[in-house]
């Protein structure tokens, strides 16, 4: 059993990582054993990432170790869904208090994991290590191998304090628990040349019910999905699959390349958003396991639905498209969405204005060029007055984006859709596409819009909020524009790492003055990236496009 710092230095150095893929080992070493920092969990912490990657394992009883707050801020906070048990929807918490502080919380802890099996006899019992158990000592470890051997049952430490880092981080240490106390414990009932798995699939608003009839009609089943709609036998057993499809690359990565190189299990990367990626996505599939051993009229039989369902969608969507036309998108979102998405709302006929990459990785970028050109518009940090001003010009007609910016759309008098984890509609596959569209259409000619942008009868359309604040941002950039050297000023002056607040201007004058040409050197002098590490792609693109630093002059020999 490893320690958290040597699992988290483990996760860091994840050569299957975008980050990480064009690092020498020296590289990854020395960018990865930095101590952690304030600010890492800027954005959702390790505990979170840890419990929405795994909450959505449907049978299992998910127990929190610390103060009620914990469990209250990440209950059902994902809107996954289950085929089966409910179990998983109970909020289990063993709401530590000032004495389990000062004493010590593992009997607490113990007690709770008792009383969970005696009344619900779940499968397993997850427990999650919380910030204020892991300072004050609690050994989850040791009271998780103590109840399994009391009870009979698997109980299995998470350990993912918040102050660790990130959500992406709390998801590769939820990853890391299964590999190392579930994957391979158990043994399916049967195995099938035509086993996978699904890793980094959450059901969101049964998202994955859309698909999994197209894997059934061809005979594929699966054995198991980490971690949507899943079952904790069937992750345990997961290790028997012919082939796997990453859709998450971000949240398990570490999950896929390590059961590849445990267990033989080659997986790909690959999206069920959008006919086209769908397609791809059941080609690939088909194709990994007739290598694995499957019958070759696998294929054929694979391209037989592929072409009947295609039909159907573009059926669905073609009375859509003329409404489409010259209707405008901004899509703020990230990792795989950022260019999955793209590609679905392509295929309905609809612009792309702007696609958001904060969180979404090289490769991610490299995708969405591929889709929309190489001057493809791609936003690292669109503050909310650029999306306002953005909606207001009418540069797009709908943002689809999380829950956090809708109100920004609503502000602007624009229409919003929701496509991150709180949506309510499945997008995926076939199916999902016809009503992704349909819903952009609903929202896009709701008759709503044409009355809540008619001014008030009492107001002055030149004297309005919404007015003043347009009029303030054409001042500010009319300002800029006749004075170059302010205009530099504020460019420079432009935060790129939000937790250590370095500026754009601190960084380029470090890469000149010291000629670096890695994250790792612009971390070490100026702290860039020392925190959730976030802006790393940023400040990769930063160093591609400065120009490269002049060879330092050589001293003449003596003659």
């Amino acid at each position: 059993m490893t320690s958290l710092s040597a699992t988290i230095q483990d996760v860091f150095n994840e050569p299957g990582c975008g980050k990480n893929a064009n690092k020498s080992a020296a590289e990854r070493k020395k960018g990865c054993t930095k101590q952690l920092q304030p600010g890492g969990a800027a954005g959702g912490c390790a505990f979170d990432g840890a419990k929405i990657a795994l909450q959505p394992l449907t049978d299992v009883a998910h127990l929190v170790h610390g103060p009620i707050a914990c469990e209250g801020n990440s209950w059902d906070n994902r809107g996954a869904k289950s085929s089966g048990s409910s179990i998983w929807r109970t909020g289990f918490t063993t709401d530590i208090n000032e004495t389990d502080v000062v004493f010590g919380g593992e009997k607490r802890l113990y007690k709770a994991i008792r009383e969970i099996i005696e009344k619900y006899d779940p499968p397993a019992v997850f427990v999650y290590q919380t910030c204020v158990p892991a300072m004050t000592g609690d050994d989850i470890n040791a009271v998780c191998k103590a109840a399994a051997a009391k009870f009979g049952k698997p109980v299995i430490p998470v350990n993912s304090p918040g102050f660790v880092g990130p959500k992406n981080l709390g998801n590769k240490l939820a990853g890391e628990a299964l590999l190392e106390h579930v994957i391979g414990t158990e043994e399916p009932d049967y195995t099938t040349p035509y086993d996978i798995n699904i890793i980094g699939e959450y059901n969101l608003s049964g998202e994955l019910w859309q698909v999994k009839p197209l894997l059934d009609e061809l005979g594929i089943r699966i054995l198991s999905c980490i971690s949507g709609d899943g079952k904790y036998r069937e992750v345990a057993s997961s290790h028997r699959a012919r082939a796997a499809m990453m859709v998450c690359s971000r949240a398990m990565i570490n999950v896929a390349r390590k059961m590849e190189e445990r267990y033989g299990i080659p997986f790909f990367e690959g999206s069920f958003y959008g006919i086209q990626d769908t397609s791809d996505s059941l080609r690939e599939i088909a194709r990994m396991l007739v290598e694995r051993g499957a019958p070759d009229e696998l294929l054929a039989r694979t391209e037989a639905v592929i072409a009947r369902e295609e039909a159907k969608a573009w059926a669905g969507i073609a009375p859509f498209k003329p409404r489409f036309k010259g209707k405008k998108v901004l899509l703020i979102t990230g990792g795989v969405k950022s260019w999955s998405v793209v590609a679905a709302l392509q295929e309905a006929g609809l612009e792309l204005v702007g696609t958001s990459v904060k969180k979404s990785t090289r490769e991610d970028k490299e995708r969405i060029k591929e889709l929309m050109g190489q001057d493809a518009h791609m936003i690292d940090d669109m503050t909310p007055r650029e999306m306002y001003k953005m909606l207001k010009d009418a540069r797009a007609d709908i943002m689809l984006s999380g829950g956090r910016s809708q109100f920004i759309a609503l502000k602007a008098a624009m229409p919003w859709l929701d496509i991150n984890q709180e949506r309510h509609h499945a997008y995926m596959g076939y199916v999902g596409m016809v009503e992704l569209v349909r819903q952009i259409d609903k929202a896009l000619h709701n008759p709503m819009w044409e009355q809540v942008r008619q001014p008030a009868p009492w107001d002055d359309p030149a004297r309005t909020w919404q007015a003043r604040a347009i009029a303030e941002m054409e001042a500010e950039a009319a300002a800029l524009a006749a004075d170059p050297v302010r205009a530099e000023e504020v460019r420079r002056a432009a935060k790129v790492c939000q937790c250590k607040a370095v500026d754009l201007g601190s960084i380029e004058d470090a890469i000149r003055a010291h000629g670096l040409t890695t994250v790792e050197g612009v971390r070490e002098h100026t702290n860039a990236s020392g925190g959730c590490g976030a802006c790393s792609i940023r400040i990769e693109d930063i160093l591609a496009a400065m120009p490269p630093a002049p060879a330092a002059a050589l001293p003449l020999a003596a003659e």
